[in-house]
């Protein structure tokens, strides 16, 4: 029975909805800086649209998401009448019948003292010892009067009757539980029979646990033998079993019983409603759960079983089953003591399933010659249900998978290939009542041909599960329906958990059971089934026969089929793989299902039930939790996920921009544009000249303000190697700038490359050559270590830039010329180089100076994420504009101080390290990145220290601190460590705001002093490096939910946070001074409105003016840097950023008082993966699948032949590498409805990641194509 499903959840929605708090957040979380936060938040608030209420939001997109499987109009249905209810025969009446079960055990004690009730048997068929009635009487009395008289101190009982009490026995000592138990019964307190717990970790210890709570279970009987053998402390104390409650635990053996006095007598009441024992039952999700039995149903029971298996005084009757639960203890214990039976107990072997071709077993009771095999099928919560019928009734029924799936039967005899045996397993038990329902839904009853659930109405059946009143309810108080929904009487019914029907003659068949169940696209399928078709796949050298799980794990909207065997040890990859796809091919052809995942786990590693057999949900629960560590894995979700939406027709765009405009402003919509603010006039005619060109600039401070230092290096120790001070680095400049003007060969206006490491011999050689009339072009130098890897790219640079020479150190050009170097390119066609670091003092003899600010200043070039080298071309003009943007926005100036960890090669990144304090002339403390690496405090350090206001880095620096400082905060706070005093720290990126990054390195780092509104970030492009910054002015900024399904239709859907598939944007920066963007459907150029999705198009003074080639890509050229609007406003030229986004205008007011836009950037076009009709963008199945399972570090994804590629490097151990593939398969279906084709699980570093902390995608598939990513697993997803 599957219970409390969905109630609970309703009423919580219900309650929430009608909290209509004036205090929820709004969508836009920040405030402005103007008004307290209190007051924006009820602005907000009160502004917001009405919201829709909850049910609403939190509706299951399932409708529209899932294509839903048409139904088969071949599937049989079934055509039978209505079942009536079938009775068995009434009870007989027996005059002599005790009134209790402990009152038949106290005249067979009596009468027949010397009668044997229990032989017990070892493994070879010799008796152990015989348990005589008299003895059991007499123990059972002495243990009775113990429990109630002798365990506490003398004053105190700590027993009272109605208490419950664990009985822990091994299988291999059914004596002593038998007194445990009938002593129970004599004390009236009432027995819960458990398995003995060997480990901590034994399988489903927890859910007994579940189980002795919701009994309220303090005290464990046992005996001394078992009580030594149980898992102990290093002090010799019961280890505490996991979810256990703490128990007292009583040994029962004979020699610590103390005999009652003469007068003391056990009180039997007549058997009553009272709970005479609780019998434990674990359902199919693994929770345990104690189903109560009455004194008096106890006794109905063993007189019906009694009249149904004829038992008589002085008969033995062999027991093989568990003595503790269902028809052992039925049989075995209860029946035998109420009609005198003697019981032999031979090793245990039980199996609660249907009765599948029995026609070979031994009969059930030796004394019977006919060739019949009767046989009972069972159930906790009725106990038995049918009693043994006539001789074999055998229906053979054909179709069975076709048939059986859909719920019905046919009878037929025609195809022995899915035909299955089923025998009948007897009929209803005496004074019982029986019908068939449907298993789901309210219980209707079912036809004659249709296959449902068995329920039961009986005197002598459990009545409820102890302590657990709501599911109880669903399982004993059913009162079944008929097809009009009226009930068909008063008395209430039991569910059995068992499938079957009624067939001729009111016989009984089982097939199966409700926790085997498996409901594939409507149609159910038996594990058993599947296990034996499984099994029949020969030979069975590669798996064990009773090793074998299937179960049902629900992925998008359906349950899906996973087996998991146990792989012999001696069966090579070949083998198991040949089974496997010999399984899949054997499943699909005979049950016409598909299976999900097929896994092979090492011998003995599965978890066991207490008598050996495979237990089902806690192998379930390992595979969701990625624990189950598969040695071969075969995932088939392209053939059994059917449900998947149909891929999106694009559909031509039949409406104009012009339009769309009108009907834009038609809705009162504006179009989505921003603009920050004006950069304002040059008042002071003093700075006129050093606006003009940056070399200016220089010169002016070092003549005004020689001594000022502008920068300052500091070493991985946080020690200042270098500063520069104006002089300094004018001198220097002057000293390289001579040095190129000497060489013949390099004229002005020629390309120079700077390979440096991040310095200040970088900045002073940028200067250098602007000052000798040459174009910078600066270039990150080869990593030494990896040459092979790294110089081709600084190769390409040189050769696509046609530098005429090379600016380098000492050490990098001995590297350039190296043996190693020349293995890798070609070392004799390196342009003229110059090591600048032991030049003489020179003057150049004289200054260049541009004719005009359209002059070249430098050129930017960086490889794309998908592995475009672009180089741009960065005038004089943009330069000044960009600086004095900058300056305005941060609010620089001299006597302020910023750091910056960022590599200076390209961006914004290479414009805040070397040409930013020039201008603004304030000091720059400067961190290489890969100083960090072997000292991570020294960024942090550095700010605490200096006392930062503003720093710059990129996203590799957070998360290098993130997850290398996480778990050290106490340490830093120790070392003075105090981050109060930064205002704030940019994140300088070309990509959308990695979100769960800055905040949590904003919670990680609270402990020191940051503040939570500190962290922002930057937005730059190639066609404009810089187009948001977060300044010191304007509100913080905004946060807002967009639908992830609208953003794959390229569509923008507002919700709240919270929502289902909600993806959390946060602001990029505030938009710089000068800067305008527009948003821009990308293909009919026609601008678009608030809150749409499209590329954002950029016109400011500081826009790059094209693109560096060697071929001039003209078109390109115009496409890119000089386009126009297809309407609207036809004159405006802007760039294209090739980034998609969108604008929205929030509650917040800017700095100039008027209405705040925030820009939100959502991904670059390039990187996006049209996959079905849909966009995708990497980053969010990226996000997914480093989600699926802590083992699972850094991933990427790219398409090959419009297969998903899911590359996942793997940061645990390898034996959790097969564990990996079917999570990330779930993960990627479940949450963007996609069918990983391909699986990879890489090392840890194998990702390729650039400097600014951006995965290569494009680099990595090549790897991939051409096999050199040297994997630990690749899995194919057929």
């Amino acid at each position: 029975p599957l219970p409390l499903m969905m109630r609970p959840c309703r009423v919580k929605v219900q309650g929430l909805s009608s909290l209509q708090t004036p205090g929820l957040i709004a969508l836009c979380v920040p405030v402005s800086s103007r008004v307290s936060p209190k007051i924006q938040q009820r602005l907000n608030t009160l502004k917001r649209p009405k919201r829709p209420p909850l049910s609403e939001f939190f509706m299951d997109d399932q409708e529209e998401i899932v294509e839903v499987p048409q139904v088969d109009p071949n599937a049989p249905k079934p055509e039978g009448r209505q079942i009536i209810p079938v009775k068995g025969e009434p009870l007989g009446v027996v005059s002599n019948w005790p009134p209790a079960l402990q009152a038949a055990l106290a005249r067979w004690g009596a009468t027949q003292g010397k009668s044997p009730a229990l032989t017990a048997l070892d493994i070879t068929g010799k008796p152990l010892y015989t348990l005589t009635y008299g003895k059991l009487w007499s123990r059972s009395v002495k243990l009775a009067y113990t429990l109630l008289n002798k365990l506490g101190t003398k004053n105190e009982q700590i027993l009272k009757p109605g208490d419950r009490v664990a009985l822990v026995y091994p299988n291999s000592d059914p004596g002593m539980f038998w007194v445990a138990f009938y002593g129970c019964l004599l004390a009236e307190v009432i027995p819960v029979p458990i398995e003995v717990p060997l480990s901590r970790k034994d399988a489903g210890s927890s859910q007994v646990g579940f189980l002795l709570g919701s009994c309220g279970v303090g005290l464990a009987l046992t005996s001394e033998i078992c009580l030594k053998g149980l898992p102990k402390t290093p002090t010799g104390e019961i280890l505490q079993f996991k979810g256990w409650p703490r128990l007292k635990w009583v040994v029962t053996d004979s020699k610590y019983l103390t005999k009652p006095s003469k007068d003391w007598q056990p009180h039997i009441p007549t058997a009553n409603t009272d709970t005479a024992y609780i019998e434990y039952k674990a359902s199919k999700e693994g929770t345990v759960m104690g189903v109560a039995v009455s004194k008096v149903a106890t006794l109905t029971h063993c007189q019906a079983l009694t009249q149904a298996c004829n038992y008589c005084e002085g008969e033995t009757l062999v027991n093989v089953l568990d003595f503790k639960k269902d028809m052992g203890l039925w049989h075995g214990v209860l029946t035998v003591s109420d009609k005198n039976v003697s019981s032999m107990l031979l090793l245990q072997i039980f199996s609660e399933s249907r009765c599948v071709d029995l026609a070979q077993c031994p009969s059930q009771r030796g004394a019977d010659p006919s060739p019949r095999v009767p046989s009972e099928s069972v159930n906790k919560e009725n106990q038995a249900l049918m009693s043994p019928g006539d001789p074999g009734n055998l229906i053979t029924k054909s179709r069975l998978h076709a048939g059986l799936s859909h719920g019905v039967i046919r009878v037929n005899t025609e195809d022995k290939n899915s035909a299955l045996t089923v025998q009948d397993v007897g009929h209803v038990m005496p004074g019982a009542l029986m019908c068939i329902v449907k298993p789901d839904g309210p219980p209707m009853l079912c036809k004659t041909d249709e296959i449902g659930e068995i329920v039961v109405n009986s005197r002598a059946g459990g009545n409820m599960y102890y302590g657990l009143h709501g599911v109880t309810k669903n399982t004993f108080e059913v009162i079944p329906v008929n097809a009009s929904g009226t009930p068909i009487g008063e008395i209430p019914f039991v569910r059995s958990g068992l499938l079957g029907f009624v067939g001729p003659g009111s016989l009984i068949f089982v097939v199966g059971k409700n926790e085997g169940l498996l409901m594939v696209s409507g149609r159910r399928h038996n594990a058993d089934d599947l296990v034996a078709t499984a099994l029949a796949v020969e030979p069975v050298k590669t798996v064990y026969r009773g090793r074998i799980a299937v179960f049902s794990v629900t992925v998008f909207y359906d349950e899906r089929i996973v087996i998991v065997a146990e792989q012999r040890p001696d069966a090579s990859e070949e083998d198991s793989f040949q089974w496997m796809s010999r399984v899949l091919q054997a499943i699909d052809s005979i049950h016409q299902v598909g299976l999900y995942c097929l896994a092979l786990v090492p011998a003995n590693t599965l978890p066991k039930t207490p008598l050996g057999g495979i237990h089902i949900s806690d192998t379930k629960q390992l595979f969701l939790e990625g624990a189950l560590h598969p040695c071969n894995i075969l995932m088939c979700p392209h053939t059994c996920v059917t449900n998947m939406p149909k891929p999106r027709q694009k559909q031509p765009v039949g409406v104009g921009p012009a339009s769309i405009m009108v009907g834009n402003l038609v809705a009162g919509k504006r179009i989505a544009q921003a603009a920050g603010r004006d950069l304002g006039l040059i008042e002071d005619q003093d700075l006129v000249r050093k606006h003009q060109f940056l070399t200016e600039a220089l010169q002016w401070r070092a003549q005004t303000d020689p001594d000022h230092t502008l920068y300052v290096l500091l070493n991985a120790k946080g020690v200042v190697v270098c500063t520069a001070t104006c002089v300094q680095l004018h001198k220097r400049a002057e000293k390289i700038a001579a040095a190129l003007m000497e060489r013949s060969g390099i004229n002005i206006g020629e390309n120079v490359v700077l390979l440096y490491p991040p310095g200040i011999d970088l900045i002073a050689a940028f200067y250098g050559c602007l000052y000798a009339g040459c174009i910078p072009v600066t270039v990150r130098p080869p990593h030494p270590q990896n040459l092979s890897a790294t110089l081709p790219t600084v190769r390409m640079i040189i050769d696509v830039s046609k530098a005429a020479c090379i600016l380098t150190t000492q050490v990098l050009t001995k590297i350039l010329r190296s043996k190693e170097a020349a293995t890798t390119v070609n070392i004799k066609t390196w342009p003229i180089i110059i090591d600048t670091d032991d030049l003489p003092r020179k003057r150049p003899p004289t200054i260049y100076k541009p004719p005009n600010a359209e002059m070249i200043a430098y050129l930017d070039f960086s490889v794309s994420t998908t592995g475009m080298l672009t180089g741009v071309k960065i005038s004089h003009a943009a330069v000044s504009a960009l600086c004095r943007s900058i300056k305005l926005q941060c609010e620089l100036y001299s006597s302020r101080q910023i750091t910056i960890c960022l590599d200076p090669y390209c961006g914004l990144g290479f414009v805040l390290w070397c040409l930013a304090s020039v201008y603004s002339g304030h000091q720059s403390i400067l961190i290489p990145p890969m100083e960090l690496e072997s000292s991570l405090t020294l960024w942090l350090g550095t700010l605490s220290q200096y006392r930062i206001r503003d720093t710059f880095c990129s996203y590799s620096v957070m998360e290098l601190c993130t997850k290398g400082l996480g778990g050290q905060t106490d340490m830093l706070k120790a070392r003075g460590v105090n981050l109060s005093c930064v205002r704030s720290c940019v994140v300088v990126a070309e990509e959308r705001p990695r979100l769960a990054l800055t905040h949590s390195f904003s919670k990680l780092f609270k402990d020191l002093g940051l503040s939570m509104r500190a962290v922002s970030t930057a937005f730059g492009s190639r066609v404009n490096l810089a187009i948001c910054l977060q300044g010191t002015t304007g509100p913080d900024p905004s946060t807002v939910y967009v639908d992830m399904k609208s953003l794959r239709h390229d569509r923008v859907r507002l919700v709240e946070r919270g929502a289902p598939q909600s993806l959390p944007l946060v602001e990029s920066g505030t938009i710089l001074p000068g800067v305008r963007v527009i948003i821009v459907n990308p293909e009919t150029r026609g601008p678009l409105g608030d809150s749409h999705l499209g590329e954002i198009w950029v016109n400011s003074p500081h826009n790059a003016t094209g693109y560096y080639t060697i071929y001039g890509e003209e078109n390109l050229q115009a496409d890119h840097f000089n386009t126009k609007l297809s309407f609207g406003d036809p004159q405006t030229l802007w760039a294209r950023t090739g980034y998609l986004g969108f604008v929205k205008r929030t509650e917040l007011t800017d700095s100039s008082g008027d209405r705040h836009d925030a820009l939100f950037v959502v991904g670059s076009l390039d990187e996006t993966l049209e996959l079905r009709g849909l966009r995708y963008h990497p980053i969010d199945i990226e996000t997914s699948v480093s989600r699926a399972h802590r083992s699972i570090g850094e991933s990427a994804v790219f398409t090959w032949t419009n297969l998903l590629v899911v590359v996942a490097e793997l940061c645990g151990s390898e034996q959790d590498a097969l564990d990996l593939v079917p999570l990330v398969t779930n993960v990627v279906l479940e949450e963007h409805h996609l069918i990983v084709g391909v699986v990879v699980i890489v090392d840890p570093g194998v990702i390729p990641i650039n400097s600014r902390g951006e995965k290569q995608r494009m680099h990595l598939r090549d790897s991939f194509l051409a096999d050199q990513l040297d994997p630990i697993y690749v899995a194919y997803n057929m």
